[in-house]
């Protein structure tokens, strides 16, 4: 897929998840109805600006539009983050500390 593609697979999927129309989702978002549905066909494509209002709309990162999901390491990231956003602020970020000390200390290490 391309990056177009898996941003319209995504923006219908969280849009589903969240049982949102695409009427209501415009309404959110301040657009036009039928402008959502012609960006789910391929028709259109959003501004940044746009992208922005969609994912405030859906309550998720914009980034994640763009994650090709496909992959079993997306949808494990995809768990762990949503995981991590229903914890408390300092219990995340002790999590986000433990997780990345390592990723840190072996970054300097040579790849064999």
């Amino acid at each position: 897929m391309d990056l177009k593609q898996v941003f319209i697979y995504n923006m219908r999927k969280f849009r589903n998840a969240r049982d949102i129309s695409q009427m209501k989702l415009a309404e959110l978002c301040e657009t036009a109805p039928n402008y959502i549905g012609e960006i789910e066909i391929g028709r259109r494509f959003p501004s940044l600006k746009l992208i922005e209002k969609i994912s405030q709309a859906l309550e998720i990162e914009p980034y994640r539009f763009f994650m090709e999901n496909s992959d079993k390491n997306y949808r494990e990231l995809d768990e762990v983050i949503d995981l991590l956003s229903k914890l408390p602020d300092q219990v995340r970020l002790h999590a986000i500390n433990r997780i990345s000390a390592p990723l840190e200390q072996g970054k300097n290490k040579p790849l064999t």
